[in-house]
C-alpha cells in the first residue's frame, strides 16, 4: 500500500501520528541532561566563559534551561529575552531577525556549535555577553544538537496526548493502612471527580497507588518504581514516613513535583518541587507555643518536651525546644519518652507532646494519678483519635494546634467533601489527612490548568508558585511564592472541655514569622 493510503487511513481513523512520544535516543538523553542540568555525557566537569571578561564558571551553575526554559520557549531576564530554541525555527529558510533588528541566515549543525561555543550566530554576528560560552568536547556537541533537534516534542514523563499520570506512595499494611487507606479513597474520587468533568485540558487522570513497604530500603525502591518504571508526572498526598531527608533530593534530581501535606507528622520537607497545602507539625506546635506565651504565662517553666524515640520526632522536638528558648522560654527540657517503659516525666508546668494518641492519653493519666496537671500542647494530627481518654482533670488545660476548623469550611467546601466521603464510604475519620489530599487535588487541577494545554512539570511549579488567596473552601485560604512552598504557616488553637466533649477556638490561624 502506499505511504499517501497509508496516511490517509490514519487520518481517517482519527489517529493522531505525533499523540506516542518516541523515546529520546541515548545520544538524545546525554544531550537533555546537559541541556537542563549542564552535565557531560562522560561525568567530567563543563565549564562557560561568562560575560565579557569571559570569566570561568562550571556549566551547572548555568545551564541551558536556566533562561531557554526546558521547554525552550524562553524566559525574559534581566531585560534580555532568550529567543525560542524550536528546531524548526533556527531551522527556517526565510533566516532569522530579533528584536534589535540583527538578521542572520538559518542554522546549521556547524554554525548551531558555534553560537554555543564561540558566542556568533550564522551571520558572524556576535551575541549578549550575558550568553554563556559553553566549552564543549565533539561528542557533548553532538548529544547536545541531537536533543536541541527533540526539544520541541519532548514532553515530561507520564503527560501524554490523552492522559495525564499521577503516582503516590500509601501504606496498605502496618500501622499507618488504615491512614493510607483513607488518603487513597480521596485521591481516587478526586480523580474520578475531574475525569466525569472532562480531565484538565482534555486529558484523563490516571493514578498509580504503590505501596511503600515497611522500611526506608522497600519506600526507595516504591518511589524508584514510580519515577522510573511508572514515569509519573507528578506525586499526590504520598504518606511515606521511612523517606525522611531522602525524599527531597530524589525528586530534584527527576525533576518531579511533589503536592502534598508531608509534614504533618514529622520534620518539614523543604524542596523547590514540595508545595504542601496544609501546616507541618513544626508550625503547629509554634502556634502552640506562641499562644501560650502571649494568653498562659508559663515561661518561666518547667517545660518539658515529650517525644518517642523516633529520628524524625527526635529532630522536630530539637528545633521545638530551640525556639521556645530562643523566644523566652526557661528550664526547656527534652526526654524521649515511651509511656509503656518510661518513668513519667513529673514537675512541668507545661508538656509539649510528639507522639502517637494512645502515648498521650497514657501520659495524661499517669500525671493525674501523680497529683499534677500541667499544661498539654500537642498537634491534633498526632492525637485527636485518642483525645477523648484524656482524664476529665484535664479539661481546658489541652490545647490542640488545627490546621482547619469548622468555621473555615464554606457551603460549597463541605458540599464537595460530604459527596466525596458519601462516594467513597468514608466518615470523618482521620479528617485531617482527607482535607489534606483534597486540598493537593485542588492545587494540582488548578496549577495544571494555569499551566496550560502545553504543559510541563517546570510550567506546573510556576503555576503553583503564583498561588496566592487560594480556596479550597475547607481552610484559611492558601498562598506559595517564589520563596514558599507551605500554604499554610500557621494554626488554630483549640481547648477542649473533655466533660462535655466540647472545643472551643481561643487562637484562630494567624500566620507565623519564625526562624527556619
Amino acid at each position: 500500500m502506499k505511504t499517501s493510503s497509508l496516511l490517509a487511513l490514519y487520518l481517517l481513523a482519527g489517529v493522531s501520528l505525533g499523540a506516542a512520544a518516541v523515546p529520546l535516543t541515548d545520544a538524545e538523553s546525554a544531550g537533555k541532561r546537559l541541556y537542563r542540568e549542564g552535565l557531560s555525557a562522560s561525568g567530567e566537569a563543563i565549564m562557560a566563559r561568562v560575560g565579557a571578561a569571559d570569566v570561568l564558571l562550571p556549566a551547572t551553575s548555568l545551564p541551558c534551561a536556566n533562561c531557554h526554559g526546558a521547554d525552550g520557549l524562553g524566559r525574559p531576564e534581566g531585560g534580555v529575552r532568550p529567543p525560542a530554541l524550536s528546531w524548526t525555527r533556527l531551522t527556517s529558510t526565510y533566516g532569522q531577525q530579533q528584536v534589535n533588528g540583527r538578521s542572520y541566515p538559518a542554522y546549521t549543525d556547524s554554525t548551531l556549535a558555534q553560537v554555543i561555543q564561540h558566542g556568533r550566530d550564522p551571520g558572524n554576528n556576535r551575541l549578549d555577553p550575558s550568553m554563556p560560552r559553553f566549552l564543549l568536547s565533539m561528542k557533548d556537541q553532538r548529544n547536545l544538537t541531537a536533543y536541541l533537534k527533540r526539544l520541541a516534542d519532548d514532553r515530561d514523563p507520564g503527560l501524554e496526548a490523552e492522559t495525564l499520570h499521577l503516582g503516590t506512595l500509601l501504606p496498605s499494611l502496618g500501622p499507618l493502612a488504615e491512614e493510607g487507606a483513607t488518603v487513597a479513597a480521596v485521591l481516587n474520587g478526586s480523580v474520578a471527580r475531574i475525569n466525569q468533568a472532562g480531565g484538565i485540558h482534555g486529558r484523563q487522570l490516571r493514578l498509580t497507588v504503590v505501596d511503600p513497604g515497611p522500611d526506608r530500603a522497600s519506600a526507595e525502591q516504591a518511589l524508584q518504581r514510580l519515577i522510573e518504571q511508572e514515569q509519573v508526572f507528578a506525586l499526590i498526598a504520598p504518606l511515606a514516613p521511612a523517606l525522611d531527608s531522602e525524599l527531597a533530593p530524589r525528586l530534584e534530581s527527576a525533576g518531579v513535583p511533589l503536592i502534598g501535606p508531608l509534614s504533618l507528622l514529622g520534620p518539614v520537607q523543604t524542596s523547590p518541587q514540595i508545595f504542601e497545602p496544609l501546616p507541618g507539625l513544626r508550625e503547629q506546635l509554634i502556634a502552640l507555643a506562641d499562644y501560650a506565651s502571649a494568653s498562659l504565662r508559663v515561661l518561666q517553666g518547667p517545660t518539658l518536651i515529650a517525644y518517642p524515640n523516633d529520628p524524625g520526632q527526635a529532630l522536630a522536638a530539637q528545633n521545638l525546644g530551640e525556639y521556645l528558648q530562643a523566644h523566652g522560654w526557661q528550664k526547656v527540657h527534652l526526654q524521649a519518652y515511651d509511656p509503656a517503659a518510661d518513668a513519667l516525666p513529673l514537675g512541668s508546668r507545661s508538656v509539649f507532646y510528639l507522639g502517637s494518641g494512645d502515648g498521650f492519653s497514657r501520659l495524661a493519666a499517669g500525671l493525674q494519678s501523680a497529683g499534677q496537671v500541667p499544661y498539654l500542647f500537642a498537634a491534633s494530627s498526632q492525637v485527636a483519635g485518642d483525645l477523648l481518654q484524656v482524664p476529665d482533670g484535664f479539661s481546658r488545660r489541652v490545647f490542640l494546634a488545627y490546621p482547619f476548623v469548622p468555621s473555615d469550611w464554606t457551603q460549597a467546601g463541605r458540599m464537595a467533601l460530604g459527596v466525596l466521603r458519601e462516594h467513597q464510604g468514608l466518615g470523618a475519620q482521620h479528617a485531617v489527612l482527607q482535607v489534606g489530599a483534597y486540598a493537593s487535588m485542588l492545587l494540582f487541577s488548578e496549577g495544571m490548568k494555569q499551566a496550560g494545554r502545553d504543559a510541563s512539570r517546570e510550567k506546573l511549579v510556576a503555576a503553583l508558585e503564583g498561588l496566592h488567596d487560594f480556596d479550597t473552601g475547607l481552610t484559611p485560604r492558601l498562598n506559595f511564592g517564589p520563596g514558599r512552598r507551605l500554604g499554610l504557616s500557621g494554626a488554630h488553637v483549640v481547648t477542649v472541655d473533655l466533660p462535655d466533649q466540647r472545643f472551643y477556638l481561643v487562637a484562630p490561624y494567624k500566620p507565623i514569622i519564625a526562624s527556619p
